[in-house]
């Protein structure tokens, strides 16, 4: 559960590319270390979070791959209270990740 919250952060990073959609549950393990920064409990994304989500983001090779995780991570961290966006939009730059739009709870995965 911890996995598909930050999994949409990771959405928001993933600019284009890839084949086979990538399972929720990959999402999930690989957003999963991004929750305490999410929260607010952690002041710094870890490396494990910043890690995970770059390698979630290679793995982006089609723009449905990207919307499968988009909707991967808007789902899951509906499993997370206190998920806010103030933290939430500073991971892509504080993770040297290139995202392309503003990262929020209310990015349209379909867009």
């Amino acid at each position: 559960m911890k996995n598909i919250f930050f999994s949409l952060v990771v959405i928001f990073f993933l600019a284009s590319t890839s084949e086979a959609t990538v399972p929720c549950g990959t999402v999930d393990m690989k957003a999963a270390a991004c929750v305490g920064y999410a929260t607010g409990k952690e002041p710094k994304p870890s490396p494990a979070c910043c890690s995970g989500l770059q390698q979630l983001a290679g793995t982006v090779k089609t723009v449905d791959d990207k919307k499968n995780i988009c909707r991967c991570l808007k789902n899951g961290v509906k499993a997370f209270a206190g998920v806010q966006d103030k933290f939430l939009s500073q991971i892509p730059a504080v993770c040297n990740i290139k995202v392309g739009f503003p990262v929020s709870l209310n990015t349209n995965c379909e867009a």
